[in-house]
């Protein structure tokens, strides 16, 4: 008996598990593919990669019975969900295959790198009657349903504002092929902004009007992890960036995403309300401490968390996928979600080079918190 059959038995009832095929075998994909062992709603039942090699061990390794190229996989009938970890520039061409092919998707983020592709994306999912989502889900994670949980009872009052920060030196240093990261649909904002801004439209709901300054600091990086240590990466977009968010609610959110920074001393995420302070922790994870800081207090409290999944559970958006299909509901880590963030993170930079506030074209509807009570492996009561 494998670890998802152990946690059906404990449940009254059970969804069928939807069959998903995984392209792109990279070095993300061995979190997903183990994560699908225990998430009650998916069955792997295929695995792609533009290196035959890279998908036959990924499927040695966990079990998968079909290693395939990509067309392949998307001709399966069984494949009822694509994974699309593919990266970002990829992202929308395989996804529209998906699409095309009769198939949900599910992509990595970024949704795609240009606002024209996701558009083109989500009208043909909407002709062709089958969902999309996007990465990232870390929202969905004890620290992040935590705090949505103490927004929505009252503990800081009406939100007033927010403040998000990833600063950080760059990926060259660490990454086996990091050169994708300064290129078009890159940087940091497009790289890290995903989870932060999600984080925020989860916790405040959508943005209405953005402006931002963007700069690339280093014309060019110098790759020091192997293998391709001494190669220099010519750098295509900024790579510091500030931007300023009003919410439809009236909250206004600042943002600095940077890979020019070699260190800081500031939060992930702070949300501020009339009655108190919210510390949100890393958005990049599912789980990390709560604290709040309620008015009149002296010192910071911890929250224990109100739900489950605090560990690297990356999947779990595309389990949540599954029950839509298999249920009809709406799922949280949508396609419209996701792009709403991508027209976010494309307007800050829009409007750093214009010197404009952007009214944004784009809303999306504040995902559904998660029930708590939920057993491990499960997403639904």
């Amino acid at each position: 008996m494998d670890d998802r059959e152990v946690i059906r038995t404990r449940g009254e009832e059970n969804v069928e598990p939807v069959k998903i095929g995984i392209v792109g075998c990279g070095n993300i994909s061995g979190i997903y593919l183990k994560n699908a062992k225990i998430l009650e709603a998916l069955e792997v039942v295929a695995c792609a990669d533009l290196i035959p090699e890279r998908a036959k061990a990924r499927a040695e390794e966990f079990g998968v019975p079909k290693a395939c190229a990509v067309e392949e996989l998307m001709a399966d009938p069984e494949v009822e969900i694509v994974v699309n970890l593919t990266v970002p520039q990829a992202h929308g061409e395989v996804a529209l295959q998906a699409v095309r092919a009769g198939k949900s998707v599910y992509n990595e983020k970024p949704l795609t790198t240009e606002r024209e592709e996701a558009q083109e994306l989500l009208a043909e999912a909407k002709k062709r009657g089958v969902l999309v989502g996007g990465a990232p889900d870390t929202f969905m994670g004890a620290g992040i349903q935590t705090c949505r949980k103490l927004i929505d009872d009252g503990w800081i009052g009406e939100p007033v504002a927010a403040t998000a920060f990833m600063l950080s030196r760059g990926h060259e240093s660490w990454h086996p092929d990091p050169a994708f990261y300064y290129q078009r649909g890159g940087g940091p904002m497009f790289d890290m902004g995903p989870y932060y801004l999600t984080a925020l439209v989860t916790l405040l709901g959508p943005v209405a009007r953005v402006t931002g300054a963007a700069r690339a600091t280093f014309p060019e990086r110098i790759i020091t992890s192997k293998p391709k240590f001494g190669e220099r990466i010519k750098v295509e977009v900024p790579t510091h960036i500030a931007g300023i968010m009003q919410f439809a609610s009236g909250a206004i959110g600042t943002i600095v995403t940077s890979f020019d920074v070699w260190g800081g001393n500031v939060p992930h995420i702070e949300i501020y309300g009339t009655e108190g302070t919210l510390s949100v922790p890393d958005p990049n994870g599912f789980g990390g401490p709560v604290r709040i800081r309620r008015a009149g207090a002296r010192e910071w409290s911890e929250v224990p968390h109100t739900h489950g999944y605090s560990e690297n559970s990356r999947g779990l958006g595309v389990a949540d996928m599954a029950y839509a299909l298999r249920t009809g509901r709406p799922h949280r880590a949508s396609g419209e979600l996701a792009y709403h963030v991508l027209d976010i993170m494309h307007a800050f930079h829009e409007a750093s080079e214009k010197g404009v506030h952007i009214e944004l074209e784009s809303t999306c509807s504040r995902p559904a918190a998660l029930p708590m009570g939920l057993m491990p492996g499960r997403l639904d009561l």
